[in-house]
């Protein structure tokens, strides 16, 4: 049993620059677990000098980070969040309160940008196709598949995740969904990150993340 309420996975890829200012400000009855997947700035070590449980995972992918985190919390409820300083851990509770009074099986945190900057065009634009779909083929009231998340961790592991790569994230959606849980959204404040994002802050990377999202969704049949 932790001691922990709440474990919190930050998966991460040379985010030195992002990390001090992030694992300073978790609430409360939280823990970090960063999981680095192969940084070559120092993430580790600084993750680890804030105080943080650093795991290493050499697979490279957002899935296999955030899965290795996942394998590793010992809380009952596990969080995710990324670990470029967009969202606030301050944050955390409006996700995770839901989950521990039994309100939510899973909880989404919608995406409010702060400032202009915050959220690329072509991410916005990806993403508002992609929860058109969702909300269509699962009938959920879903409009961010964002990256701030929590549920009960065995739950979690119940779903029998595969994917590694940027699919994670909307296979547990899509196995929660069939499986009846229930999913609720709230919104989230959403700032511009530090440093430059693997995925949405380039078109390759949204359409990588694209690519892998839309074999999900024909391996499900939908």
């Amino acid at each position: 049993m932790s001691e922990y309420r709440v474990d919190i996975v930050f998966p991460c890829l040379n985010e030195a620059g992002a990390l001090p200012w992030l694992l300073g400000r978790l609430p409360e009855g939280y823990r970090a677990i960063v999981v680095d997947n192969g940084s070559t700035d120092g993430s580790a070590e600084i993750a680890s000098s804030a105080g943080a449980t650093v795991v290493h995972e050499t697979r490279r992918g957002f899935g296999a980070a955030a899965h290795a985190g996942l394998l590793h919390a010992s809380a009952a409820i596990v969080a995710f969040c990324d670990a470029d300083a967009s969202m606030d851990p301050q944050d955390l509770p409006l996700v995770v309160d839901p989950v521990a009074a039994g309100e939510a099986d899973l909880v989404l945190g919608r995406r409010r940008p702060t400032t202009a900057g915050s959220w690329p065009l072509h991410a916005r634009i990806a993403n508002t196709t992609l929860s058109w779909r969702l909300r269509r083929i699962t009938g959920v009231n879903i409009y961010d598949l964002g990256p701030m998340r929590a549920a009960r961790r065995e739950d979690l592991l119940s779903l029998d995740l595969q994917d590694r790569r940027s699919g994670y994230p909307l296979e547990v959606f899509l196995k929660a969904a069939a499986r009846g849980w229930r999913i609720r959204e709230v919104d989230t404040p959403y700032a511009p990150r530090v440093g430059r994002s693997k995925v949405t802050g380039t078109v390759r990377g949204t359409l990588t993340a694209i690519g892998d999202m839309s074999r999900l969704l024909k391996e499900a049949g939908r």
